[in-house]
């Protein structure tokens, strides 16, 4: 009966969603239906990215302001906003950083893995799930790069961020020599 099933599902074409997903992350981004912003250009005496070897390293991002940001993700989690809102303000900070990646590498191809994210949540005192909100960056990661968006993290809150942003994330990827 299970067997018969899963026949007629393959044949129905439910589990094609399944299968695209393994494909290049550029496919992924793609398949997943994400829209990339435009990447952000440094507000200050600094670069969005420095290469060091096979590594890049991330400056601290935003959600990009294409995004609108300055309505949906500025607040204090803790404080009138909720860790689903400062979730999706990370998943949203994330896609910013997939775009800086993009911009500097010409394609999301070229990272081999994720190396590490920090996530600094804007948070109220007393606030203690911030690792709850920076799970919107790191799950985004995964669906894009799979297995190798796996990564080593710190989640941590702070009393206030720039232009009062609920996230700023920065992350580090190992490159391929593609």
């Amino acid at each position: 009966m299970l067997r018969s099933s899963l026949f007629r599902a393959l044949a129905l074409g439910l589990f094609l969603p399944v299968f695209a997903v393994a494909q290049t992350p550029d496919e992924r981004v793609e398949a997943l239906g994400l829209t990339l912003p435009p990447a952000p250009n440094p507000i200050a005496n600094y670069v969005t990215a420095v290469q060091d070897g096979d590594v890049l390293h991330l400056s601290g991002h935003l959600a990009c302001p294409e995004s609108g940001w300055h309505k949906r993700y500025e607040g204090q989690l803790g404080n009138g906003r909720t860790i689903e809102e400062g979730y999706g303000a990370a998943r949203e900070t994330g896609l910013c950083l997939l775009s800086t990646l993009k911009r500097v590498l010409g394609s999301l191809n070229r990272v081999e893995r994720v190396i590490q994210v920090r996530g600094y949540v804007n948070a109220a005192p007393g606030f203690t799930d911030h690792s709850k909100v920076v799970n919107g960056v790191s799950d985004l990661l995964v669906e894009v790069f799979g297995e190798s968006g796996k990564h080593v993290r710190a989640a941590l809150g702070m009393s206030s961020l720039p232009r009062g942003a609920m996230v700023e994330i920065e992350m580090s990827v190992a490159l391929t020599d593609e």
